[in-house]
């Protein structure tokens, strides 16, 4: 977050009448799989202010606790789904967690292989190559499409955005042809925020739809390119992880004055590297690769956005007072576990064909020296039930460890002088 787009949006929305000067964001990172983490944190969430209520309203008729929601990948379809129940209040936090356990791979992806094709490489790189012809990628989406329209409601998150239950829905993507990253935002009726350009990334304003969804979370190569249309031209677009310099940018554009960032990044990687001792394998390389597309700017990004804040917020009061523009408060969360290792129990749940053809590819070496990264590759790709249910109660674990701190973040009035603390 660079300094010029924290204070020229905060000058911006000086102007902003009907902003909420309080709003909070939810910003939600991308991660395949691993992003059942944030269902976890969620649904933990919503008990905690659950019981800040009223005894006599129920957690159904309380407000839904974020005004802007912005998700990328895997993140973007998290939002989307919060956005769509979101006249349901705190309620559809835990409706989350109950969609991803819901979930199976086979609603997400089809690989057809037989099941020799882990005989030889030679059978499983002809399997794959014959997917990509199919359908322009190694793995078979339309499952996901379907899964899409039976779970995400497009005329209750529009009517969600009237009732101003949200103000916003931004989904990223990443145009594989102009290079751009690419925010698509849905606002509510009047909004004062206008789309912004600024080097690499830009936003445009229109109707979410699944087509958005599937673009943001086409992990490459994997998952198709999904087309697009922007000012008035088609372009191909991949998973808004690509690329993603400054995560927290679309929240801070509608004037959040608070922002709530779940990430499922990986910085605890060293445990499963001290049991590779070989060289790489074509695991290896595929886990880093994977690893490496969805390796966001989110902690530099987050520290930058509350070092500004706090240099604001150590300004004079006569000083502050005069100034159009307020501190940022942002608190962020990620796995406190490696999700490799968690991956690591479960691999054996990918779906046979899948497993098999990566198995024969070299590509899901689970022998002893290549099980970290076999594990990193899974980690992406386990829409299974026991790794989804690990992942759902390892961020429920976090964020009910941070309790305290949550509760002040969402429920504290923010003053000129607040300082963010570093997470």
């Amino acid at each position: 977050m660079s300094l010029d787009t924290l204070i020229s949006c905060n000058m911006l929305s000086a102007d902003r009448s009907g902003m909420p000067g309080n709003g909070c964001a939810l910003v939600l990172m991308g991660g395949g799989a691993r992003t059942a983490y944030q269902a976890g944190v969620l649904k933990a969430l919503a008990a905690m202010l659950g019981t800040t209520t009223a005894p006599s309203r129920a957690a159904s008729a309380s407000p839904f606790p974020f005004q802007c929601l912005f998700g990328t990948s895997a993140g973007a379809l998290n939002a989307a789904y919060l956005g769509s129940h979101a006249a349901l209040g705190l309620a559809a936090l835990p409706q989350l967690a109950d969609f991803w356990r819901s979930l199976r791979s086979e609603q997400v992806y089809r690989l057809d292989a037989p099941g020799w094709v882990r005989a030889n490489r030679l059978v499983a790189g002809w399997t794959l190559a014959r997917q990509v012809r199919r359908h322009r990628a190694l793995l078979d989406t339309m499952p996901l499409v379907n899964t899409l329209h039976q779970a995400i409601n497009l005329q209750a998150l529009e009517q969600a955005l009237e009732q101003q239950h949200i103000d916003v829905l931004g989904v990223t993507a990443s145009s594989y042809t102009s290079g751009e990253h690419w925010t698509f935002c849905q606002t509510r009726p009047h909004s004062p925020v206008q789309p912004w350009h600024r080097p690499g990334r830009r936003a445009d304003f229109q109707p979410i739809t699944i087509e958005h969804l599937m673009a943001s979370s086409a992990i490459p190569f994997l998952f198709p390119a999904v087309p697009l249309w922007v000012e008035g031209r088609k372009e191909h677009f991949g998973d808004g992880s690509m690329r993603q310099l400054s995560p927290l940018s679309p929240a801070i554009h509608f004037g959040a004055r608070r922002v709530l960032v779940i990430g499922v990044g990986q910085p605890q990687r060293s445990g499963m590297a001290a049991r590779v001792s070989n060289e790489p394998t074509a695991g290896t390389i595929a886990g880093h690769a994977m690893a490496s597309v969805f390796h966001d700017t989110l902690q530099s990004d987050v520290e930058q956005t509350q070092r500004v804040s706090q240099t604001l917020a150590q300004l004079p009061p006569h000083l502050a007072a005069a100034l159009p523009y307020r501190p940022v408060d942002v608190l962020a969360l990620q796995p406190s576990f490696s999700l490799d290792e968690l991956a690591h129990k479960y691999m054996g749940a990918l779906p046979r064909p899948t497993r098999n053809t990566l198995v024969g590819l070299g590509a899901l070496d689970t022998g002893k020296g290549a099980a970290g990264s076999a594990a990193a590759l899974a980690s992406y790709l386990l829409f299974e039930p026991d790794f989804v249910t690990a992942l759902i109660e390892l961020g429920e674990g976090d964020a009910w460890r941070r309790k305290d701190e949550l509760i002040r973040f969402l429920s504290a009035p923010l003053s000129h002088n607040h300082r963010s603390a570093v997470p």
